[in-house]
């Protein structure tokens, strides 16, 4: 007759011991994998590379300023420019290879719409990089004087 393991004639517990059986049989597979990876991953040929030089050839394109004063009037790199004259440069830069980068200022007081027609010359000559410039400042307005401009960049 089989011994008996448990006596079942006591309350109804559960057994809480932990078969530790499978946890040490995976352990000992991951263990068995690793010993036969690590190799593996370790192992690479010696190999004496050339060395050589490189050139870059870092072409930086120009940046090309626009101004939007108070009173609505555009500059081109410091020089006033009409609205056909702005339309005729900004073609011209969109064709260049690389593309010059076109900075806007535009002036605190200047209104949102002139600034805005200058947004749609360079959209409609093509132009790829347009950037803001502004200073930075105080939740007053105040610039920092110890801080350069900054340049916001969008692309269409």
């Amino acid at each position: 007759m089989a011994a008996m393991l448990h006596d079942f004639d006591d309350q109804d517990t559960e057994v809480s011991d932990i078969n530790m059986v499978p946890l040490i049989d995976v352990m000992l597979v991951l263990l068995i994998i690793f010993m036969i990876t690590m190799p593996v991953l370790a192992h690479r040929v010696k190999v004496d590379l050339p060395r050589a030089v490189a050139a870059t050839d870092d072409v930086k394109p120009e940046r090309v300023t626009l101004a939007v004063d108070a009173g609505g009037r555009v500059h081109w790199n410091d020089q006033p420019v009409d609205e056909a004259a702005l339309q005729a440069r900004l073609e011209a830069a969109a064709r260049q290879d690389p593309q010059p980068e076109l900075h806007i200022r535009g002036d605190r007081k200047a209104e949102y719409e002139s600034v805005l027609r200058v947004m749609a010359a360079a959209q409609r000559a093509g132009v790829l990089k347009l950037g803001f410039v502004t200073d930075p400042g105080d939740a007053d307005g105040q610039a920092h004087p110890s801080t350069g401009p900054d340049v916001r960049r969008s692309r269409p």
